[in-house]
């Protein structure tokens, strides 16, 4: 097996923060976007990449403890995902994939709803309308042409809202990425698509799904497209802050390629050590996109052992939070099955409802009639 590092260095990539000490590097273009945040917020930063990773990690151990049916985990993209997230305003509308528990982390979603899917007691998850980001796409791709669509009906309303889609570099391979894009393109949508190459598609390293870097294909298009570290938070905030504002401007969509790494499986019914090896993953974690940030803190003299203390603490409420609302989460009821189909139900959906009680024997009160 070869490291899986194929194109970094095919086509140039903005990175923000030096990997080694922490110093913040300047970039003409994108530095600007970040320059005015303060201790605070670094500091909150920090504090959701280290909670993140925990949640992970607590919905991992679920799984193996029988809790959850299956996981999709995101160890290594916290960077991708909190930035990106964190670039936005709350009226933006986003299409997850099935991976950015960390974007749904920093959208408020209650952390039992974020478990609910992957234990079976829920169809989606959450409302998408109370937080507006749509629960997980487990279909690789259909989402990123909702992306598109929404864009459309942003024109329509005449607001500067904006809509992010998120996808891996497997989501890339799939017909519908190109279809979103093309539309998106066509009638230049303030739609963001935001491709998390993780390196692998499964088990298919980038480098077979894609002989040029995936950033490349915005070109195809006629829309803009940037490569960005996807281990470096500030450097992800800040061109996701730039892709956003072309957006609200009216200059149409934007590609984001983030470069990162899946340090964990696909998901947890998978073995990574099947397709890549040892060498390779320590690689990726020397450039773990947590303690990277970390040396920017203290560097600045803002991660003494108190701080760093309240982060693990914090940390470890959320994990507590996210066990107890798993767990505790009640098995719903089966004829609730119909409910939220559609927004009005149908005569045939009513009908179909009705032969499922009867052959069941259930009762149709508490259906959402």
């Amino acid at each position: 097996m070869s490291i899986a590092t194929p194109q970094l260095d095919l086509v140039e990539q903005v990175a923000l923060i030096d990997p080694e000490s922490g110093e913040l590097m300047d970039d003409e273009t994108y530095s600007p976007y970040v320059a005015g945040i303060t201790d605070s917020e670094l500091q909150a930063i920090y504090r959701d990449l280290v909670v993140v990773r925990r949640l992970d990690a607590e919905a991992t151990a679920l799984q193996r403890q029988g809790q959850l049916g299956l996981w999709a985990p995101l160890a290594g993209q916290e960077a991708a995902q909190i930035g990106s997230a964190r670039a936005l305003r709350s009226s933006d509308f986003i299409f997850p994939g099935y991976r950015e528990h960390g974007v749904a982390y920093v959208r408020g979603v209650d952390p039992a709803m974020i478990l609910r899917m992957w234990r079976g007691t829920s169809l989606g998850g959450w409302n998408p309308y109370e937080v507006n980001m749509m629960s997980p796409a487990i279909v690789i791709g259909p989402h990123l042409l909702f992306a598109a669509g929404y864009g459309m009906g942003i024109l329509r309303d005449k607001t500067d809202d904006v809509v992010i889609a998120y996808t891996g570099d497997g989501g890339t391979s799939q017909g519908d990425f190109s279809e979103a894009l093309g539309f998106a393109a066509s009638f230049r949508t303030p739609t963001v698509f935001f491709v998390q190459n993780n390196q692998y598609a499964i088990s298919s390293p980038v480098g077979i799904q894609a002989t040029v870097p995936i950033v490349q294909r915005a070109l195809g298009f006629g829309i803009h497209g940037i490569r960005v570290d996807g281990n470096d938070v500030l450097a992800v905030l800040a061109v996701t802050r730039n892709a956003v504002e072309r957006a609200r401007a009216g200059d149409g969509p934007t590609l984001i390629e983030a470069v990162t790494y899946r340090m964990g499986p696909h998901t947890t019914s998978d073995d990574p050590t099947r397709y890549r090896d040892a060498e390779e993953l320590e690689l990726w974690r020397q450039r773990d996109p947590i303690d990277r940030f970390r040396r920017v803190l203290e560097a600045h003299g803002l991660a003494d052992a108190e701080f760093i203390a309240s982060v693990e603490q914090s940390a470890d409420r959320y994990a507590t939070e996210v066990r107890e609302g798993c767990i505790s989460t009640p098995d719903p009821e089966p004829i609730s099955l119909f409910d939220n189909v559609y927004a009005t139900p149908t005569r045939l959906l009513d009908e179909e409802r009705a032969d499922f009680a009867d052959l069941h024997g259930l009762d149709l009160q508490g259906s959402g009639e």
